[in-house]
């Protein structure tokens, strides 16, 4: 039997179909489970009884499990089990516009950026749709209250496991499931360009961020394994191609690494290799971990990064910092978990 939260509402209204029923009883029972958060199909009450039947023998409502909580003043990170045993994160932030999560979507992480906790942990799995549907269900269920936005940005990379990821932006962006607006949603790549080719067909008003970290191949070559695949001029060229036809903005992830990619040269070179595109880069203050041998850029470096992108015309913000008073780096929870 397949989880519920696998299907999309275009899914159900296709397997109602198949049953000789109306596709509205799909609506029916995307309302029970996403707006009244009812998830026994005997409770919903206006289901008739031999339809329950059939849903019954053909689908399951299991849950993932909060295994850990930690929290902060500013955010909450997640530590779920997955029915196999296996562990993944997310991370709730505290906005002054709202609240946003940071979803996994996969099992750890082939993609071996030197810099990154969850890529320390080589990939087990895919997750399945419905493992990261439950991520938002739980923890609006927690802190009892909607989720404003979502980032698909925790362990895994979301382009690896594209058609599952589709399918959940689907779900949670569906007036009738979770109804998180398209612009509130983000995907982040380290670059996958096939995937952001076929991103830009899927005719959907949701954010794509690009996690460049460097502003030359030779660095980028160095410390994200994926750019010796899809190099840095092909990933730009994506991207003007991708803005051109979507007309949607691109954030560019930064994370500054001290004595890597934090210098002034690179600052002027990453506003020249950005100049004139629809997109803002985002400074990330690196969040240093006990296993990877990468330090945190001082403030007055990232100020002074950030400053020679704004003279030269560069949209840039510098990420606050979350989660100082627990494990808030992608991966860290989950790696402590594991023993690894």
């Amino acid at each position: 039997m397949n989880n519920i939260f696998n299907y999309k509402l275009s899914d159900l209204k296709q397997f109602f179909l198949s049953q000789n029923e109306k596709e509205y009883k799909a609506i029916q029972v995307y309302e029970w489970l996403y707006k009244k958060r009812v998830f026994d199909f005997e409770k919903m009450t206006n289901i008739k009884k031999d339809l329950i039947k059939i849903l019954k023998m053909n689908f399951l409502v299991n849950f993932i499990t909060i295994e850990k909580k930690q929290i902060d003043k500013d955010a909450r990170k997640y530590l779920f089990k997955l029915a196999d045993n296996n562990y993944i994160e997310a991370v709730l932030m505290y906005h002054n516009y709202g609240v946003s999560v940071c979803v996994s979507s996969q099992v750890g992480c082939n993609m071996g950026c030197r810099f990154c906790e969850s890529g320390r942990l080589k990939k087990v799995r895919n997750l399945e749709t419905c493992e990261m549907v439950e991520q938002i269900l739980l923890i609006e269920e927690d802190i009892k209250r909607r989720i404003d936005s979502v980032v698909i940005m925790g362990i895994g990379e979301p382009f690896d496991n594209y058609d599952n990821v589709m399918n959940f932006v689907k779900i949670i962006n569906s007036d009738y499931g979770i109804a998180i607006g398209a612009r509130h949603i983000t995907i982040s790549t380290c670059g996958i360009i096939p995937k952001i080719k076929m991103l830009m067909e899927e005719k959907l008003q949701i954010n794509l961020a690009i996690s460049l970290h460097a502003p030359n191949n030779i660095i980028r070559d160095a410390i994200m394994p994926i750019n010796k695949v899809y190099n840095l001029d092909n990933l730009i060229n994506t991207l003007k191609e991708y803005i051109a036809k979507t007309n949607r903005r691109v954030t560019i992830e930064y994370v500054t690494l001290k004595g890597v990619n934090d210098s002034n040269e690179c600052a002027l070179e990453l506003a020249n290799l950005l100049k004139g595109m629809n997109v803002y880069v985002n400074l990330i203050p690196y969040n240093e971990t006990n296993n990877l041998g990468f330090a945190k850029s001082s403030k007055n470096t990232i100020k002074t990064f950030y400053d020679i992108l704004k003279k030269n015309k560069i949209n840039v913000t510098i990420r606050r910092e979350f989660g100082s008073n627990i494990d808030a780096a992608c991966g860290q929870l989950r790696s402590k978990e594991v023993g690894k």
